[in-house]
């Protein structure tokens, strides 16, 4: 685990996708992992589904006592990689800063990639093998957790598994159990 204090993370996703319920996920997965301060809560405005959303979380080794939004991101997680060209997901991340994307493109693609730690995982790919959809639309909340991890050692693969086990019971849990996997296992990454 690492030394540092505090990590704060942004997502920015779209209404629907569950950026606010990965945020809630992963808090309660770094806590059972053992850091002694999390937060997760949304940032509100005019949310319908589709619209763009953000969504906070910080973790930290020590109880937190900031509650203002985070506006200097250690980590951003986008779950739609349409919102890009729409809203500034970079705004505020810091210099070492990581960023995770929804997209079948590699970390090289992004223009940003010289700057910025960037992974990527096809969220929706996996979304739609496991059959994890809304009105007919991939909800990609569990895959991008399973590939949270890779980019994040404050948090373990077997937290957000178990989280999302105790949120969905039965076939519903064990199937984003599944997705979240599948996402870990095919991350890329270029740092």
């Amino acid at each position: 685990m690492s030394s540092k204090a505090l990590v704060e993370i942004c997502f920015h996703g779209r209404g629907g996708q569950g950026s606010v319920t990965a945020a809630n996920l992963l808090v309660a997965a770094a806590l059972k992992d053992g850091n002694k301060g999390v937060q997760a809560f949304p940032l509100f405005g005019a949310e319908r589904r589709g619209a763009p959303v953000r969504a906070f979380a910080r973790i930290s080794d020590e109880e937190i006592h900031l509650r203002s939004e985070v506006y200097f991101p250690d980590i951003v997680i986008v779950l739609d990689e349409s919102i890009i060209g729409i809203v500034d997901v970079l705004k505020g991340l810091k210099k070492s800063g990581k960023i995770l994307i929804n997209t079948t493109k590699e970390p090289e693609d992004f223009d940003f990639s010289n700057k910025y730690h960037v992974a990527t995982v096809d969220a929706t790919g996996v979304a739609i093998k496991h059959d994890i959809l809304v009105g007919g639309i991939p909800v990609v909340n569990t895959p991008i957790l399973g590939a949270i991890p890779k980019i994040l050692d404050r948090v373990t693969l077997p937290s957000i598994q178990a989280v999302i086990k105790n949120k969905w019971k039965g076939e519903g849990g064990e199937i984003n159990v599944k997705a979240t996997q599948d996402a870990y296992d095919s991350v890329e990454v270029n740092f």
